[in-house]
């Protein structure tokens, strides 16, 4: 069993559209085997949307919690505002309320109102699923707007698919990161044996993936590198190939543009699907076929990568 995991430094690189077309040919390798896959980027998840995906299965996920006052019993001390460092609290007349955007659930008050007229409610921050696809089964989730926890999100479903790759017997957890280093993809990287970085040739591209390294430099897990559009500005794509050869990083191969990719989504389609024959689907099979080979030294299957 092998963790793959797509990450990318900020979003718009290509990085879903790889991991569908990746879900597609792992299928045609193996018609036999199967894959789990998982969309960690729960605060903007639209890898379903390339996968036919059809949901079988829909949890809560609970989030944090909020502060809330019982008027009933409030003595209106004001106890709870003068320790809220989140200044979530609010006197009108007399009465204290907590604004449960500005509220952090550190429970300060909680502990320091005399009446114990506070207490910490959850709150339900989004939903995550379990779906079929012709790929693979498939875990995913939807955080609601201006909701934290998405780290603790990540962690539940990469946390649902482990469980589901252990009792199936499957080969490959292939893993659709979120873009940036924060505390998702701090949760996504965690149990990954080999993880890809999607970057395009521009100065951002190039910053981004110097921070995705360091983050995944911590995890001491294996990093390999792909340049997507890279025909676009082949001035930002040696600058990328200078970086990878200083930091010792192997360059998979290159993806050029190509109408085909916009083409693929509109059709909700992976490019390797939509049309196996464009330039970008052919760069795509071939960084696929290069992954392979490293994905099959992290398997206890030595069956599991034989490309014919």
């Amino acid at each position: 069993m092998t963790q793959l995991v797509i990450l990318s430094g900020k979003g718009g690189t290509g990085k879903t559209n790889l991991s569908a077309a990746f879900s597609y040919l792992y299928k045609q390798d193996y018609p036999d085997r199967e894959a789990i896959l998982v969309d960690a980027d729960v605060d903007a998840a639209n890898l379903a949307l390339l996968l036919e995906a059809e949901e079988q299965t829909k949890e809560l996920f609970i989030g944090g919690a909020i502060a809330r006052i019982d008027q009933t019993f409030c003595a209106s001390c004001g106890r709870c505002q003068e320790v809220c460092r989140y200044d979530a609290v609010f006197e009108n007349d007399h009465e204290y309320t907590i604004d449960p955007i500005g509220c952090e659930g550190c429970a300060a008050c909680l502990y320091q109102c005399p009446e114990n007229a506070i207490a910490l409610e959850t709150q339900q921050a989004g939903e995550w699923y379990i779906s079929e696809t012709p790929y693979g089964k498939f875990f995913h989730a939807h955080l609601y707007p201006a909701q934290e926890n998405s780290g603790k999100l990540v962690a539940l479903i990469k946390s649902r698919a482990q469980e589901e790759l252990e009792s199936s017997g499957a080969d490959l957890m292939l893993v659709d990161g979120p873009p940036g280093i924060g505390c998702p993809v701090i949760s996504a990287v965690s149990g990954a044996d080999v993880v890809l970085i999607v970057t395009e040739p521009t100065v951002a591209g190039l910053h981004d993936l110097g921070r995705v390294l360091e983050t995944t430099t911590h995890f001491e897990v294996q990093v390999e590198v792909c340049i997507n559009k890279a025909d676009l500005y082949p001035e930002g794509a040696q600058q990328i190939r200078n970086y990878c050869e200083e930091k010792g990083i192997d360059i998979l191969g290159e993806i050029p543009y190509d109408m085909a990719v916009p083409q693929a989504m509109n059709q909700g389609q992976p490019v390797t699907k939509f049309d196996p024959e464009s330039q970008s689907a052919q760069a795509i099979s071939s960084i696929w076929g290069r992954l392979v080979t490293i994905v099959e030294q992290h398997s206890p299957n030595d069956e599991l990568i034989q490309i014919n």
